[in-house]
């Protein structure tokens, strides 16, 4: 069942552009609710965790692209 809710022009804009191809702003809205950063997940890990996470994560991208660049 549908619903209608107003939001603002300036919001209005913001989902607008923020739509993909063949996206309805339900689909938007959706998306964007989801996205959650792993320290925005609460007493899980900690933020000094969390930066630990994200070190490691740049480490192995950076080990990727060298790999990557070595094949080339």
């Amino acid at each position: 069942m549908a619903k209608t809710i107003a939001v603002s022009d300036d919001v209005y804009e913001m989902l607008s552009k923020a739509k993909m191809k063949g996206e309805s702003f339900s689909d938007v809205i959706k998306r964007l609710l989801k996205r959650q950063k792993i320290s925005d997940i609460p007493k899980i890990i900690d933020d000094s965790e969390a930066g630990k996470i994200k070190e490691l994560i740049e480490r192995q991208k950076d080990v990727d692209l060298a790999r990557l660049k070595g094949l080339l």
